[in-house]
């Protein structure tokens, strides 16, 4: 008979007791296994914006960029003249204390075009990045997700757009439509949106295969709540680095399109349009009025690049 009683449990020792958690609720939007994930990664944030705060890359790209967020917004201010005052007195004047950057053929100064330059651009590359992100991202995630004949036909269009340069394809838009600051956001944005998908796409099949992911299909939750609830969370630092990457080149699109006459209109100041004017004056010996914009274009893009490439790198380690 006392081999069927079952020894009683010290009262020192605590029991384990299995914790259920309740799986058919969800925390917000974002369902139970996301939120946990982005808890998670809520607590590494702040490590991760130190190691990014310690590289002197990212401060470089910041300066640079902060410099010429100042001149979009208060250029105007501090210009030494009028971007769109002609000077017929002085044309292609060197470099000298009134004019530091010289003037052009029509006598306008050169440095208060370059400091003024800088406010289409940075009105214009942001809407346009931010535009072909979230259509790459809806169009990745679906592909992503669903798979089969859907992934097959949208893959096979998103390589057509990808078989041709970026510029060919803008400058074909913008040639139907006409150009305008909004043509251009536009066009730049669709343009930008199969490459951003094809990437979101990448990262999108890894996560279907996890856990979390199955774990949501079985407790009945739709598509759209799993793509966007519980894949985008833990795709989402692959979405930054494409963001911050597309951003350089939509600087370096707009320039070239307006290097070739289709982006912002004349007399407007921008750096694309003032090189294209210009550069027929490098042979006479008149380099200032060319290589001051192309600086512009090229310090900009170099900051974007390295504020890139640090987030790249923290959220890599």
């Amino acid at each position: 008979m006392s081999g069927l009683l079952q020894p009683p449990a010290e009262p020192d020792v605590p029991q384990p007791v299995e914790r259920v958690e309740h799986l058919g609720m969800t925390t917000g939007y974002l369902g139970a296994t996301a939120s946990a994930a982005v808890a998670v990664a809520s607590r590494a944030t702040p490590a991760a914006w130190r190691l990014l705060l310690r590289g002197p890359a990212f401060w470089v790209g910041a300066a640079i960029l902060l410099f010429w967020v100042v001149c979009a917004i208060f250029g105007h201010l501090f210009a030494p003249y009028s971007p769109l005052a002609q000077n017929l007195l002085l044309p292609s004047a060197a470099p000298s204390g009134a004019h530091w950057f010289g003037t052009d053929p029509l006598g306008r100064d050169v440095l208060s075009r370059v400091i003024t330059g800088s406010r289409d651009i940075l009105i214009i590359t942001p809407l346009a990045t931010i535009l072909g992100t979230i259509l790459g991202t809806i169009l990745g995630l679906a592909m992503g997700y669903f798979g089969g004949t859907f992934d097959l036909i949208a893959g096979r269009i998103v390589e057509a757009f990808l078989a041709l340069p970026i510029v060919i394809i803008a400058f074909l838009f913008i040639v139907a439509l006409g150009p305008s600051t909004g043509t251009l956001i536009t066009v730049i944005g669709l343009v930008f949106t199969p490459l951003i998908a094809r990437t979101v796409r990448s990262a999108a099949q890894v996560e279907r295969q996890q856990d979390y992911v199955a774990a949501s299909r079985l407790f009945g939750e739709s598509p759209v709540r799993v793509m966007f609830g519980e894949i985008l969370p833990n795709v989402m630092p692959a979405i930054l680095v494409e963001f911050t990457v597309r951003l350089g080149y939509a600087i370096f699109t707009i320039a070239t399109l307006s290097f070739l006459g289709f982006g912002i209109t004349p007399p407007t100041p921008d750096w694309g349009a003032d090189i294209y004017a210009n550069y027929i004056n490098l042979l006479p010996g008149y380099w200032w009025q060319t290589l001051f914009p192309a600086l512009a274009i090229a310090s900009l893009v170099i900051a974007v690049i390295l504020i890139a490439d640090s987030i790249e790198q923290v959220l890599a380690s």
